[in-house]
Formats: structure tokens, sequence, C-alpha cells
């Protein structure tokens, strides 16, 4: 069956389309999203210096726990794919921010 062509106005209705394909708002599923994949992105990209352990694996603590409430709470497919890949780059910010000092890293002991 042949699907109408949706013409978007700006960029926040297309990706706004595309994470409620059920035609229904999901605010509080979309702010989750975003913020595992923000999250994500930090602790990955900061991962990569030894430096910045404790942004790392804090901010992939939190991008963990953003993430797996989001799956508990995720609506639609295309939401639960973007906080697979979040959850993911959260993970391994924080693997490897733990590997390089950990949460305190000699501010406590």
């Amino acid at each position: 069956m042949a699907q109408p062509v949706r013409h978007h106005r700006n960029p926040l209705s297309a990706v706004s389309s595309v994470f409620n394909s059920d035609g229904k708002a999901h605010p509080v599923e979309n702010s989750f999203v975003a913020a595992t994949v923000v999250l994500g992105v930090v602790a990955f990209i900061t991962a990569q210096f030894d430096d910045l352990h404790l942004v790392s694996s804090w901010t992939g603590l939190l991008g963990i726990l953003s993430g797996a409430w989001g799956q508990m709470i995720s609506a639609t497919t295309a939401e639960r794919f973007a906080l697979i890949i979040g959850l993911g780059a959260a993970g391994l910010g924080f693997f490897l921010g733990m590997a390089n000092g950990g949460l305190f890293g000699g501010l406590i002991g």
C-alpha cells in the first residue's frame, strides 16, 4: 500500500516523526533517548583520553542508567534502536573510564 509523503518544515519535526512512528507524542521517552545518546557520545569521546577518566566514567554510568530506564518505558522501535546505540557508547566509555582510574580515581583513598 502506498504511503503518503510527509513534508517537514524544520528538521526537529522530521526527527520527531521518526521517533514517534505510531503517531503519538512521546516527550518523556524522546528526552531519555536524547539524554542517553548525548551522555554516551560524551563518555565515548572522553574515554579516548586517559586524563578524563572521571568524566568518562561518570557520564558513562549516567548514560547506562538513563538508557536502561529509557528501554523500560520506550514505546517505538526507533526509540529502542537509538537507546541501544547510546547504551553501547555509554557502556564502552564507562568501562574504559573505570580501567583508567575509575569513578573517584585518586580523589578518595
